[in-house]
């Protein structure tokens, strides 16, 4: 399967109508939800998104199978496989100074800071730990400067930490299939995204012109440029819970090119919808399913859509000890650290079922015994019932529920009407 958004775009049929990037592109994407849509003519740009409604349209791009998602994506991810680079230049077309402000960069809601570019992969070099690849809004304030919202203690601001504020950056519009997912991973400080991706399809780099990095040739656009070591207000902005994230001084950066192929396919990601959940909950999938597997016989991770995709987590266990309840719990908070809520079960529900999960708990549930409160945890700054700190760590309670059977044998709990 071709992992590029050019070849996905192709077999669509285009909508028409002229569409304004102040809020009618993302009228028409939200209400296209889940049918992939390319926008022919938004702001004079082909715009494209819905590409990654759910799990499964997700595994059957990455090329696994939607019941064995974690565990086949888990072994692809351990293969020997590096990018490989072409030593050309990428770009098939320089785009002028004077039209970098007819990029389209969409207002998605009204109260939107500006408008923002939601679905780059930032390309950035660490002295100590390499080339890091992830995702970072970015809100424009002119067609040469805007602020990108770097999440504290990742990646991306870890390497500014390191380069005293100011760095070289790429940002990769529409890259392929497999770039974006990686991107979205959370891996070691020293394991490159780009290295994961190249483990899920070959990844073949070609080098930037005004900035010292390489990035994947099959972009439909890169945009190259400086953070200036400066901030500048962020926001706000509709993120992944549906709620406004607050306004915040976050770091400037400074466009020095832009380049792409010839009539770019533009892909965004709308706040708050299917693609951004996809994207962003899927990979935490991954992160308790190894991280409960070092503590139990761990079947499958679920990020709830509940909890908007971020907050909750099921988690089903073959469970062999009185204690891998308990165990997964821990292990689950341990690899998400924004996780809120976490339900484990046995291997007879199915987690992707909320009345299933809700079944488990109602019969096999007690609250006096069964569990697991964390008081004054790192938590996520998009839950807006949790405390805040400017330019520190959000602050949350955590409830784990261990829903699954104790002290007698599963047959005695399993369903058998109904």
């Amino acid at each position: 399967m071709r992992l590029d958004l050019r070849s996905l775009a192709a077999r669509l049929r285009p909508v028409r109508k002229k569409a304004r990037l102040f809020l009618e592109s993302a009228a028409l994407i939200r209400r296209a939800e889940p049918e992939p849509i390319l926008l022919a003519d938004a702001g004079g740009s082909r715009v494209l998104a819905n590409i990654l409604p759910d799990r499964d349209t997700l595994a059957e791009r990455l090329g696994v199978r939607p019941d064995r998602f974690l565990p086949e994506l888990e072994a692809l991810l351990r293969r020997p496989a590096r990018p490989k680079s072409t030593g050309k230049v990428y770009g098939e077309v320089e785009v002028p100074r004077r039209d970098w402000g007819r990029l389209p960069f969409l207002t998605y809601y009204r109260g939107d800071g500006g408008p923002y570019l939601t679905a780059g992969v930032w390309i950035l070099k660490d002295p100590e730990f390499g080339v890091n690849a992830s995702y970072h809004r970015l809100m424009m304030v002119s067609p040469q400067r805007g602020t990108v919202r770097v999440v504290e203690n990742r990646g991306t601001d870890t390497a500014l930490k390191h380069l005293g504020g100011k760095a070289e950056a790429a940002v990769c519009v529409s890259a392929p299939m497999h770039v974006l997912f990686a991107a979205a991973l959370s891996p070691a400080p020293d394991v490159s995204e780009l290295d994961l991706a190249a483990r899920l399809g070959p990844v073949r780099l070609q080098r930037c012109k005004t900035v010292d990095l390489e990035v994947p040739a099959d972009c439909e656009m890169v945009i190259e440029g400086r953070f200036t070591g400066e901030k500048g207000a962020e926001g706000p902005f509709v993120d992944i819970t549906g709620t406004m994230d607050f306004v915040r001084q976050q770091p400037l950066f400074e466009v020095t090119r832009v380049a792409c192929r010839k009539d770019p396919v533009h892909y965004t990601i709308v706040p708050g919808r299917a693609d951004h959940k996809t994207l962003m909950g899927i990979p935490k999938e991954l992160d308790i399913y190894r991280e409960a597997g070092k503590v139990c016989r761990c079947l499958d991770v679920r990020i709830t859509p509940g909890g908007a995709s971020w907050l909750h987590a099921a988690v089903k266990i073959d469970k062999r000890r009185p204690e891998d309840g308990r165990r997964a719990l821990e292990a689950a908070f341990r690899a998400h650290r924004s996780l809120k809520h976490c339900v484990v079960v046995d291997s007879d529900v199915d987690i992707s079922d909320p009345a299933e999960l809700e079944w488990a708990l109602a019969t096999r549930f007690q609250a006096d015994t069964d569990t697991l409160l964390l008081k004054d945890q790192p938590a996520s700054s998009l839950d807006p019932s949790a405390r805040h700190v400017e330019g520190g760590k959000s602050r949350s309670a955590k409830l784990g529920l261990d829903a699954t059977v104790k002290d007698a044998p599963l047959a005695l709990f399993q369903k058998v009407a109904g």
